[in-house]
């Protein structure tokens, strides 16, 4: 099967004289199913519709949008595998240098608000054409949402982008419904039932119906604890059990959000990822030096949807869902065995995983009726005594996948949920192997932070739990005489983060002998519990006050001290300590973070340093030096 057609001239070559539909995409084409492009268009192929695939438009000029000629069914628009901005700017707000999902690896390919620019500039060349916008832009502001970029509310995406309908999850099955409606002659108004998606009515011609009612987009701009409000009920109800509609009032118009589409079952899963990908990208980017988002994924298995880990900085429970679907072990082979007939496969499957690599059960017995918990989480703080735990049919999958003739390693890279596999009584069989046979070298998992008040407010288990994961780890791979780490991911300056937080991890980094490479300062995006507590200084779920670092020098300090061994964060770590009131911790001795140029304080810090060393359980508080202000 080839490549869809990129072009006026290769849709020709097929015989058409339009497509069905027009698939818009802010990233290159590249047809592989980790790709949420890749994924709907050829779910739409499969159901008998011809698409084009537009990649990258020139936005300055109406002339690429035009190249097809107007679809007979519509435009599907998203803004690629990432949200535009996050694609664009660092998180303090600088232009990034590459771009992985561009061909070449270049930036400045695509607009920022990817979605909202295409969006706009279709409707204004053919108003009466169909515009259905979705992808991870899109759903997670589907709702009026803070932005970060412009520091302000916003409204739902719906609005600014003038499209007709926002498709919000994963959306396969929704796809599927809409292009079938549209095909058979169907209005707009005679979509508006079908589930995971959203569409907005003017407020006099809005029928009322049993539904959630969020504060307008007027009180979310106006009031920080209206918008708290409003971000915690709208993840009450990302629950395919037991989702309510939702409405939310935009000046004269309403946003309805229909229940979610139920996730794919193991069945459709496996007729998802069994469709024809070419697994690549297009010849015609080879000259510009191929897209690099494909060279970790190429050869990498998904084997399951959905996390009920939940963390309130991700994204994935707002999005894909907090239910765990699987893919059949006969998909999963399916899959290896046409990797062995590739010439480009060099016996490696990179990784067999997906939002979370070990999960292969629903979280327990009773979401599968009742739904997930509101407002609970399955592993935090503490895991859920309903939790159904188990790694024997990951382990057999990865054991038959390491035993296939021309695979001579099977690796996880997604990330081991550390807490699930902690809770497992049966874990040392998988654990053991997990060492043995699936690290390249390093395994990374995502305790975050060490301080319990930062943990629960990121929705992360104790840090104990880390410990004990960490412990057995390293006995194991002594066992096995191996020389290979863990590698922990940590966030600084997340919500309810303080200095003195900051300086805590520090000490657990120091204490455990861990050097990271690479920290994240916590990114505010739309659609997470975490950006509304970022936003609002309030928790959603107690409304109580956060104290968030929003200050770049707080900030700074916070990042630096994860990395306080680095020469060039010397000083910013000294400045840091010295806020924190920790001067004990300066100097050369053995439980000391970092030391001082002789002269660096001023003689009463360095007598408050003093008296701290003599006793460390006194609280140093600096006074104001006599004729300061």
């Amino acid at each position: 099967m080839a490549f869809l057609p990129m072009t006026a001239e290769e849709m020709k070559e097929r015989g058409w004289e339009r497509p069905d539909f027009v698939y818009v995409s802010g990233d290159s084409y590249v047809d592989h199913p980790s790709f949420g492009a890749a994924i709907i268009t050829r779910v739409l192929e499969a159901e008998g519709y011809k698409v084009a695939f537009l990649a990258q438009p020139d936005w300055k000029s109406k002339k690429n949008f035009m190249q097809f000629g107007k679809p007979r069914l519509g435009f599907f628009v998203s803004a690629g595998n990432i949200d535009s901005m996050v694609a664009h700017y660092t998180v303090t707000k600088k232009k990034r240098s590459d771009d992985a999902y561009t061909a070449g690896g270049k930036t400045g390919k695509r607009p920022d608000r990817a979605v909202t620019v295409y969006s706009n500039i279709i409707k204004s060349i053919y108003p009466d054409s169909v515009v259905i916008i979705g992808g991870l832009e899109a759903s997670l502001r589907r709702f009026a949402h803070y932005d970060y970029w412009e520091d302000r509310v916003m409204p739902s995406v719906l609005f600014d982008s003038k499209a007709d309908i926002l498709s919000y999850g994963m959306g396969e099955l929704q796809t599927i419904e809409i292009a079938n409606r549209l095909n058979e002659g169907y209005p707009l108004e005679g979509l508006y039932d079908i589930k995971g998606i959203c569409y907005a009515v003017p407020t006099k011609d809005y029928v009322p119906q049993p539904a959630v009612d969020l504060p307008s987009y007027e009180r979310v701009c106006q009031s920080k604890k209206d918008y708290a409000i409003a971000a915690r009920k709208e993840l009450e109800e990302a629950d395919a059990v037991r989702g309510r509609k939702m409405i939310q009032r935009h000046g004269n118009y309403i946003l309805v959000q229909n229940p979610p589409m139920p996730p794919l079952n193991t069945e459709q899963l496996d007729r998802v990822f069994s469709l024809p990908y070419e697994r690549y990208y297009p010849p015609c980017y080879e000259e510009l030096g191929g897209v690099p988002g494909i060279e970790e994924v190429e050869f990498s298995i998904t084997h399951n949807r959905g996390c009920f880990g939940a963390c309130n900085f991700c994204s994935l429970a707002f999005h894909q869902g907090r239910a765990v679907t699987v893919r059949s072990r006969e998909s999963i082979m399916k899959e290896a065995q046409d990797f062995t007939k590739n010439p480009r496969f060099k016996g490696y499957i990179s990784d067999v995983g997906g939002p979370t690599a070990n999960f292969r059960l629903p979280s327990c017995k009773i979401q599968e009726k009742a739904g997930l918990c509101k407002n609970k989480r399955c592993l935090a703080p503490k895991p859920c005594k309903n939790l159904q735990v188990s790694h024997k049919e990951y382990l057999d999958i990865l054991r038959e996948l390491r035993s296939m003739p021309k695979v001579k390693k099977v690796f996880i890279r997604s990330g081991i949920r550390f807490d699930y596999l902690m809770e497992d009584d049966e874990r040392q069989e998988f654990f053991r192997e997990l060492v043995k046979y699936h690290v390249s070298g390093q395994l990374r998992v995502a305790p975050e932070h060490c301080s319990q008040a930062v943990l629960d407010k990121m929705g992360k288990p104790a840090i104990a739990v880390y410990k004990q994961f960490q412990d057995e780890f390293y006995k194991l791979t002594k066992q096995e005489n191996k020389e290979q780490y863990v590698v922990p991911y940590l966030m600084s300056s997340h919500p309810g983060s303080t200095l003195k937080d900051a300086v805590e991890l520090a000490l657990f980094l120091k204490k455990e002998n861990i050097h990271p490479k690479q920290v994240q300062d916590f990114y505010p995006t739309p659609g997470t519990i975490s950006t509304a507590m970022f936003y609002t200084e309030l928790d959603p779920y107690t409304l109580e006050e956060v104290y968030v670092p929003k200050n770049p020098k707080d900030k700074a300090m916070q990042r630096a001290l994860l990395q306080y061994f680095l020469p060039q964060n010397k000083y910013i770590v000294l400045d840091a300590l010295k806020k924190a009131g920790r001067l004990d911790l300066v100097g050369s001795g053995k439980n000391c973070l970092v030391s001082a140029p002789k002269g660096y304080f001023k003689d009463s810090d360095n007598k408050a340093q003093n008296k701290k060393k003599k006793n460390k359980f006194a609280k140093y508080s600096r006074k104001k030096p006599k004729g300061k202000k």
